[in-house]
C-alpha cells in the first residue's frame, strides 16, 4: 500500500508542473492513469467535412469527450464574426480546449496525439509511425467521399475497399460518419 501511495504522490507531483490543467483517472483494471480535459473539448465541425471527420476519429479512438459544435458550411455561418474569432480562415474544423484554439485537422490530430497520450494514434515504432501518418484518420474520410460523393466503383481498389470495409466495422468510425452527427439531419 505505501508503494502505491509513493508512486501516486510522484504522479501528482508531475502533473503539478505540466502547463496546462488536467484531470487525473486511474483506472482499477490495470488500464493505468489517463488523462483528460478539466473542461469538455469543443469540436466545430460540418458534417460532411472530411477534415472534421478525421479529428471525429482520432477523438473516438483516444476516447475522449467533446461537445459537437455544428457549423453550417451552406449557410455561411464559417463567416460569422463568432466563428472568425476562432478561425479567421472561416474552415472547419476547430477544436477548442481551454484557451487552446487550434483549426487544421493534422495539427489537432497531432496536439491530441501529444496532450492525451492513452490510446495512442500511432505506433511508437517510427516506420510504422510514418505509415499510420498516410492511413487510417486520413484516408477513410477520402474513401467514404469518392464513395458517396463520385459514386466510385471500389472493386477496381480491392486493397481500398478492404479497409473501407475494416473501417466501417469500427465503433470510433462509425461514430465519426456523416449521417451520424447532429447536424446531418438538418441538411437530409
Amino acid at each position: 500500500m505505501q508503494r502505491l501511495e509513493e508512486l501516486l504522490s510522484r504522479v501528482v507531483a508531475e502533473v503539478k508542473q505540466l502547463p496546462f490543467p488536467i484531470l487525473l483517472r486511474l483506472e482499477a483494471s490495470g488500464g493505468g492513469v489517463v488523462v483528460e480535459p478539466k473542461t469538455k473539448l469543443q469540436l466545430y465541425s460540418y458534417f460532411r467535412s472530411s477534415c472534421s471527420q478525421r479529428v471525429r476519429i482520432a477523438l473516438n479512438l483516444k476516447g475522449l469527450d467533446y461537445e459537437y459544435k455544428a457549423v453550417n458550411l451552406l449557410k455561411g455561418e464559417q463567416l460569422s464574426p463568432e466563428f472568425l474569432k476562432l478561425n479567421p480562415v472561416g474552415y472547419v474544423p476547430v477544436l477548442v480546449d481551454e484557451d487552446i484554439v487550434l483549426s487544421d485537422s493534422f495539427a489537432i490530430l497531432m496536439y491530441l496525439e501529444e496532450k492525451y497520450p492513452q490510446h495512442p494514434l500511432l505506433p511508437h515504432d517510427l516506420q510504422r509511425r510514418g505509415i499510420n501518418y498516410q492511413a487510417d484518420c486520413f484516408l477513410a474520410p477520402q474513401i467514404l467521399g469518392a464513395i458517396k460523393l463520385f459514386s466510385l466503383d471500389m472493386t477496381q481498389y480491392p486493397l481500398l475497399s478492404r479497409l473501407n470495409n475494416a473501417y466501417n466495422e469500427l465503433p470510433a468510425f462509425q461514430d465519426a460518419m456523416p449521417e451520424n452527427q447532429p447536424d446531418a439531419s438538418v441538411e437530409a
